[in-house]
């Protein structure tokens, strides 16, 4: 109890201390980081799977081929969950004489349940997002039908029995496929209009639905329950089409975020190693006199563990309302990341991030602690006394494997914390080493300079271990700095440049053959330049190897799904410049041998394919041979039509083929599609507008959260920079006070520590340049899968940065000691 007592009169004199001050920082920018970014990314996957369930309006879908029971509407009211009801089924519309086939979507007032309608006011005009459903009499009819009839807004379709108008040209609504199956151009109808328009009698062909969302856990329950009731013909869905490059930009958005927490979080590791290293060295002389006057090893443990926690939990306080509040500002940037606000998310992060400074603290702290119990009373009259110290081995070790728990806990990406953790241990490997040879060189090199510059480099080769120390710290300050500030901007760039700001925006499909040439001279009569039209043949998969595709093994049920599904084929002479070629060989563009095939490379994967095995497939009652010639990888974010299998020339001659083209219009020339569509009624138009817009706005938004979260790194690492200083600020005050004892002015000492700092921030600025650009390049192909170029200006930055934010901190940190009077120093008076 008197430990503890002792331990809270003497904390409030510990904090005034530097190496305490930088202790604090350090644990409170840790926590601050997990805490925001860990309240990001939580609330940002939660986001990812909203918006994926967008794709059924809902969270669940149950689909029958009869009428929804009450039951099942019943039994959602009693998990406090939304419904909403939809019918689906095609029928032709007619405009006087014109008519057209129609997929008639009956909706209720409630749909869609996740995302939006969007609708304009005139075909190709304006989008606007519109909450609830058309009113009873009246339509919003898809833009491809409303061209194929000739008809426009306000004008009336009649559907059924029933004279409908239309109040809006339908541009998306969430439950819409892409896909190439999604051929009928789309009308929403009011579900009040059903019973009076005829449409709905015996034999109809009719897809009902139950739309349900709300709490994810009250969805969870309500998908258990319900499979007690249902028929053995109905599924529940849930995310069954996911928008694969939204998931993917979002996935990736995480992945700047936590990359940029967990180097915060190592510099902070590195920082309150250095500082609680001298937060146990300055205290060895009152753990001296404490002992001398009869306190035991156990008296000084309890009071430095007290110590310890009430700095840990400082910190904790601290960095939650820093990082709560960070999280906040970055959140309502990201509000709109995916066409929503942002979910609420529990105190999951906050207690991590709580957990997190406590690891952090006894990795990093704990050990420099444990050794003040074997301080020596001795030190009262020898000051060179010093306790043994733990083994390094053991230290290391426990700092390493808290740091790696710590982020795996954190993140749980395995393969960024390997090459993170791994690139900083070699880079600071190779700084160590290189800073001791370059005390070396110093040592013999530093004749021939001013009295300033000699005193400074005379004290960096004096020092020789603690400045090659300051080398590795101050290299692995400014290695992470430059990671996020130039590489960071040249990552974030190659992202943004995976997204083409002339990527098309518009999908042709069902083309027919003799329609390709008629198509062409559209474009050409309105000067837009004629797209590339790609072959399209629907198949079945039969045998692999001469196995079933039915009876086969596979690694997972992606594969299964692959060979068992029908199959979009395509043939081509060259290979699509959005495809990397990863296997194998692509046939000769004059190649008329055996039908060969190149697979995708996660296809290949998932159904266990490689080079030389056979594929069988059935196409219009015949059975053709294929052999796996290479796999591909596809950039899907090309948004150019791209297909799993890709045969060569001659594979499909003469088969029931269409084809599928995709294009970039500008606004001004779109109104050319209604044309084509007037001209072409079986051809249906796909507006990837939307996509895209949603794609693009989440990297700008990400990457303004990257920025945000930048701070934090940007204070750790100078945190690491000024505990780099502190470590050996108490030598630098006893040198300072003998030289100006000695005569020497207060300027030409300040000058010799300035220079001290310029040759060390060099050293390690050159050293951290050649760091980051190995480390950027590995993080950039390897775990962004970003092409990167070496960027030169970050050696002149590297360079440049070391000298000054070293020479910064050493002036902010320096200065009191420089300034000190020599005669307090000199007596041992407290400064």
């Amino acid at each position: 109890m008197k430990a503890v007592v002792f331990a809270l009169r003497s904390f409030g004199r510990e904090l005034r201390s530097g190496e305490v001050l930088v202790l604090l920082a350090a644990v409170s920018l840790a926590v601050a980081a997990l805490t925001a970014v860990g309240f990001l990314t939580d609330r940002i996957g939660k986001a990812v799977t909203r918006q994926a369930n967008e794709v059924l309006a809902a969270d669940l879908r149950l689909r029958s081929q009869e009428p929804v029971p009450d039951e099942w509407r019943e039994l959602a009211a009693d998990y406090n969950l939304q419904v909403a009801d939809t019918m689906s089924f095609p029928s032709v519309v007619f405009h006087g004489d014109d008519n057209a086939l129609s997929s008639v979507k009956v909706v209720s007032d409630a749909y869609p349940l996740r995302g939006s309608v969007r609708v304009s006011d005139e075909l190709f005009g304006e989008q606007r997002t519109v909450d609830g459903i058309p009113r009873a009499g009246e339509v919003w009819a898809d833009g491809a039908l409303l061209a194929r009839v000739g008809a426009d807004v306000g004008d009336t379709l009649d559907i059924g029995e029933l004279q409908l108008k239309v109040s809006a040209v339908l541009t998306y609504r969430p439950d819409q496929s892409i896909g190439f199956a999604s051929l009928a151009p789309t009308v929403i109808m009011n579900i009040a209009d059903i019973g009076a328009s005829g449409l709905i009698g015996e034999g109809s062909r009719v897809r009902y639905a139950l739309l349900v969302a709300g709490d994810e856990t009250d969805v969870a329950g309500f998908n258990e329950a319900i499979q007690d009731i249902l028929p053995d013909e109905i599924r529940v869905r849930s995310q069954e089409e996911s928008s694969e490059r939204a998931y993917n930009a979002a996935d990736r958005a995480q992945q700047f975020l936590s990359l940029t927490a967990v180097i915060s979080l190592l510099l902070s590791a590195v920082a309150v190693a250095m500082s609680a290293r001298r937060f146990a060295t300055r205290r060895m002389d009152t753990v001296a006199l404490m002992k001398s006057l009869g306190a035991t090893q156990g008296f000084v443990i309890t009071v430095s563990l007290v110590q310890l926690v009430l700095l840990g939990a400082l910190g904790v306080i601290t960095g939650s309302v820093v990082g709560f509040a960070a999280e906040e500002i970055i959140a309502s940037i990201l509000s709109d990341l995916l066409a929503g606000e942002l979910p609420d998310t529990g105190l999951r992060p906050v207690i991590l991030a709580s957990g997190s400074a406590l690891v952090l603290m006894m990795g990093f702290a704990l050990p420099s602690m444990i050794q003040l119990r074997n301080t020596p009373p001795l030190r009262i009259l020898r000051h060179d006394e010093m306790p043994p110290s733990p083994s390094r081995l053991l230290v290391g070790g426990l700092s390493l494997m808290a740091v790696a728990a710590l982020l795996y806990r954190s993140v749980g990406d395995p393969r960024m914390l390997v090459i993170l953790i791994g690139g900083i241990v070699v880079i600071a490997g190779a700084l160590y080493l290189v800073g001791r040879g370059l005390v070396a060189i110093i040592g013999r090199a530093r004749s021939g300079v001013g009295v300033a510059w000699r005193y400074g480099l005379a004290n960096v080769a004096r020092r020789g271990r603690d400045s090659a120390v300051q080398v590795v710290a101050f290299g692995l300050g400014i290695t992470v700095l430059l990671l996020l500030t130039l590489v960071r901007t040249d990552l974030l760039e190659g992202w943004r440049q995976t997204l083409d700001e002339n990527a098309p925006n518009h999908f042709l499909i069902n083309i027919q053959p003799h329609e390709v040439e008629p198509v062409g001279e559209i474009f050409v009569a309105n000067s837009v330049e004629v797209p590339v039209f790609t072959p399209l043949v629907r198949a079945r998969m039969t045998t692999i190897n001469g196995e079933s595709v039915k009876d086969r093994t596979y690694p997972n049920e992606d594969g299964k799904w692959l060979a068992n599904r029908e199959a979009n084929l395509s043939w081509s002479a060259e290979m699509s410049s959005s495809n990397e070629l990863l296997q194998g060989q692509w046939w000769p563009a004059d190649y008329a041998g055996p039908p060969l095939v190149s697979i995708e490379e996660e296809a290949a994967t998932n159904a266990g394919l490689g080079i030389g095995d056979k594929l069988t497939f059935f196409v219009a009652g015949r059975e053709i041979d294929a052999e796996i010639a290479s796999v591909r990888k596809i950039n899907w974010d090309s948004f150019q039509p791209n297909f799993f299998l890709v045969l060569s020339p001659g594979a499909l001659d003469n088969m029931p083929t269409t084809y599928i083209s995709s294009m970039r219009i500008s606004e001004e020339k779109q109104p050319m599609l209604i044309e084509l569509m007037r001209k072409h009624p079986s051809i249906s138009v796909i507006d990837l507008g939307a996509i895209l817009q949603q794609v693009r706005g989440i990297i700008e938004k990400a990457s303004l959260a990257v920025q945000a979260v930048f701070v934090f790194t940007l204070a750790a690492g100078i945190a690491v920079l000024f505990a780099a200083v502190q470590s050996t600020i108490d030598e630098r005050r006893f040198e300072s006070a003998m030289l100006r004892a000695l005569g020497a002015r207060r300027r030409v000492v300040f000058a010799g520590v300035m220079a001290e700092f310029a040759a060390l921030g060099a050293a390690a600025g050159f050293l951290a340049s050649a760091g980051a650009s190995i480390l950027a390049a590995v993080v950039a192909v390897q775990l962004f899968e970003l092409p990167y170029q070496f960027n030169p200006l970050i050696w002149i930055a590297g360079v440049g940065a070391g000298i000054f934010v070293v020479c910064i901190s050493g002036f902010f940190a320096a200065r009191g000691a420089v300034n000190a009077a020599p005669v307090d120093v000199l007596r041992g008076a407290p400064v």
